[in-house]
């Protein structure tokens, strides 16, 4: 089985000390950097945008993993690459079904990769058909919008069915209720990226929680 890349979320850290938090969850084994960015539109809450994304591009080398809970991304995807973005998910609930492709391509002409999302509430046969325009897709298993929530089993059921008509090259990233447990569910299911913050976050030890995702 090859390596499940963990992309810690910064939304369960200290934003008052971004840096530090970041920089440990890099000391601890992190493959990615996982920022949720919230509109209070789309999704109820809001976080942050591409200026605190400038500012923490610094801090690591690792990839920024940007997921876009946002009306309109297209609008936005400029601005998040200039900012460091190295992989920018967004939603298919957001956009006009015409666009996806369109926004794909946009992602990718500037060289990082593309994702795509689904709520828990989406039928997953409406990603089927985009999947080759993407390097990501991203199943949520908690409704988008706020950290710590609940595990709803039932949207990583999604994950075995996106896998069965996935490109090997694809990764299936499971966001949502993560820990060891859950973990062992969306792997078993054929995911091979998982984010977690929470779970990360709130450990005693970063580096053993992160390893006990794998």
């Amino acid at each position: 089985m090859s390596k499940i890349i963990i992309s810690p979320s910064i939304l369960s850290s200290d934003f008052a000390n971004l840096g530090r938090d970041i920089r440990l969850i890099e000391n601890a084994g992190a493959d990615w950097v996982h920022i949720d960015v919230m509109d209070g539109h789309f999704v109820p809450n809001i976080t942050i945008g591409a200026p605190v994304v400038k500012s923490i591009r610094k801090v690591t080398k690792l990839p920024f993993d940007v997921h876009l809970m946002i009306d309109n991304p297209r609008k936005y995807i400029k601005d998040f690459v200039e900012a460091g973005a190295d992989i920018i998910t967004f939603h298919i609930e957001a956009v006009d079904r015409k666009s996806v492709v369109e926004i794909a391509d946009y992602i990718k002409s500037f060289g990082i990769k593309a994702g795509l999302s689904i709520k828990p509430k989406t039928n997953p046969e409406e990603i089927l058909e985009y999947m080759a325009y993407f390097d990501l897709i991203l199943i949520m298993t908690v409704e988008p919008g706020f950290g710590g929530q609940k595990f709803i089993a039932e949207s990583a059921q999604k994950i075995s069915l996106i896998k069965r008509f996935a490109d090997e090259k694809l990764i299936l990233q499971v966001d949502g209720g993560i820990n060891s447990e859950t973990a062992r569910v969306c792997t078993r299911l054929g995911a091979n990226s998982l984010v977690a913050g929470s779970y990360i976050y709130n450990a005693e030890n970063a580096c053993d929680a992160i390893n006990s995702l794998r």
